[in-house]
């Protein structure tokens, strides 16, 4: 798993952490500053990136976060049935199964190339790239 720290009051929204041992993508953040004495709170508000659930988080802000290295790269859709694309990487030539997301269902068609991120060794098929 290729993940780097970030302190949680750098956080933006748009930005990608990793929040009970899945990948989210952030969608708000709110910081908190206390008074003399008191050490600053963050929530942060975060959709999971595989399962899209929505995952809540209050911690100080002095503490650290996992942010994923994400890797994007392209392959070539092999075959399509029904959920499920057979795909073969353009760099590697390994073949595997992807998931192909609702959005994505009408142009996902044997010879299409499409862009797919690894996350935490876990591939999501992210559009199709038309030449």
């Amino acid at each position: 798993m290729a993940t780097k720290l970030i302190a949680a009051t750098s956080v933006q929204e748009g930005r990608y952490i990793i929040l009970d041992e899945i990948p989210c993508r952030v969608t708000s953040i709110q910081i908190s500053r206390p008074g003399k004495h008191g050490h600053a709170k963050v929530r942060i508000t975060a959709i999971g990136i595989i399962d899209g659930k929505k995952r809540e988080t209050v911690m100080p802000g002095h503490d650290m976060l996992q942010t994923p290295v994400i890797d994007k790269k392209t392959a070539q859709v092999l075959s399509v049935h029904g959920d499920m694309a057979n795909v073969m990487d353009a760099e590697t030539y390994e073949t595997f199964d992807l998931e192909i997301p609702e959005e994505l269902k009408a142009d996902c068609v044997p010879g299409s190339n499409v862009l797919y991120w690894l996350i935490t060794n876990i591939k999501v098929m992210k559009q199709i790239k038309s030449e």
